[in-house]
Order: C-alpha cells, then sequence, then structure tokens
C-alpha cells in the first residue's frame, strides 16, 4: 500500500475516533487534527473537493474552539435539601452512565448530608452528594458530570466553589473509593491523593 494511502487511513482513524470523545472540546480538536490529515491527503491525490471539505471543516473547528476557550461559561450548585421528582428521574436517566464509573445504591441521595444539582449555562450539568465518614471527613458517594459537560470543569467547580462549605460544617478533607479505571484517573485529576486506610481498604483523599 502506498504512502498516501496510509495517510487517508490515519486520516478517517481519526476522525472516527473523534466522535467517540465524550468531551465536546476534545471532539472539536481530535476532529480538526483529522480533517487537516484529510486535507493534505485531497492535495496529494490532486482532489480539491476533498481538500477543501476538510479545509471547511477544519474552519468550523477552529471557529467554535475558539468560543469554548473564550466564552465564560455561568456555574450555579443548587442545594437539594429534598430529592424531589425531576432529580430522581434526571438520575433514573443517566443511570447507566453513572454506573461505568461507579455504583449507584437507590439511598444514594436519600442518606447524603450534602446533595447539589450543578448547573452550567442554565442546563442540568452534574449531581453530587456526600455523607459523613468520620468527624472531619465527607465520602463522596456521588460525582457526575453529564453528556457533554465530562470535561472536569464541572468537578472543579464543585470543590473549589464548595470548599468554605465543607469546612464550615467541619469537614477537612474528602475520601473516595475507586469503582473503575477511569473514575481513578478522574479523582487524580480533582486532586485526590492515593493511600490505604487502617482496615486496609483502599481510598483516594483530598484535602479540602
Amino acid at each position: 500500500m502506498e504512502f498516501i494511502e496510509w495517510i487517508g487511513y490515519v486520516a478517517s482513524f481519526i476522525i472516527l475516533v473523534s466522535l467517540l470523545m465524550r468531551s465536546l472540546k476534545r471532539l472539536r480538536i481530535i476532529n480538526l487534527i483529522g480533517a487537516l490529515i484529510f486535507a493534505v491527503y485531497g492535495y496529494l491525490i490532486s482532489a480539491p473537493p476533498v481538500m477543501v471539505m476538510n479545509l471547511g471543516i477544519l474552519f468550523v473547528n477552529v471557529y467554535y474552539l475558539r468560543q469554548i476557550y473564550t466564552s465564560k461559561e455561568y456555574f450555579k450548585i443548587i442545594s437539594l435539601s429534598l430529592v424531589g421528582e425531576y432529580v430522581r428521574s434526571l438520575i433514573d436517566f443517566h443511570r447507566k452512565d453513572i454506573e461505568k464509573f461507579m455504583p449507584l445504591p437507590e439511598d444514594a441521595l436519600d442518606e447524603s448530608t450534602f446533595r447539589f444539582l450543578i448547573v452550567r449555562n442554565m442546563v442540568p450539568a452534574g449531581i453530587f452528594a456526600a455523607k459523613p465518614f468520620d468527624d472531619t471527613t465527607l465520602e463522596v458517594t456521588l460525582d457526575y458530570a453529564m453528556r457533554p459537560y465530562q470535561d472536569f470543569k464541572t468537578g472543579q467547580y464543585i470543590y473549589q466553589s464548595q470548599r468554605h462549605r465543607f469546612l464550615n460544617e467541619g469537614y477537612e478533607r474528602l475520601i473516595a473509593f475507586v469503582h473503575s479505571t477511569v473514575h481513578e484517573k478522574y479523582l487524580k485529576r480533582m486532586g485526590f491523593s492515593e493511600t490505604t486506610l487502617d482496615d486496609g481498604r483502599p481510598a483516594y483523599i483530598k484535602n479540602v
């Protein structure tokens, strides 16, 4: 197979991978790279329609990436004193996706001391729940960002904006138990550090 053909296959593969991304930003970046390689491929095989179309896709991705990086997003935390029908319906709708990251007991929200709905640009973007683990530690029992908001911004906003609330209630650190490789990577990205409890259980700890 000629080298030029391989360029076309690589471009096709990159664009295919981009469509599998949960994060819209990551999708745009990878799709842009694929479109650029495809445009080069179109030039090399003397196919102006292929080249022009992919240059167009490239500029569309650049336009939307510029908006993503320059626009200021609006976040708001809504404290859930009661778990109403809307929140339960929201959880049921996303249950399969949530359970890819962590188990979701039916009473996960009901037994939690802290329950938040995170709104991003006035759209529900995430759900957070935590309960006391000991006198100074909160156990994170649910920390889920909905598609297409799985880009770490929602989680970062929770841990930064609610820090004072946790401290005011006497909690100095957060603990979470890993349930998947993806969950582990997420916790590390949020600043959690791996540790082993006195009973031998592995856990992840983060100072508030």
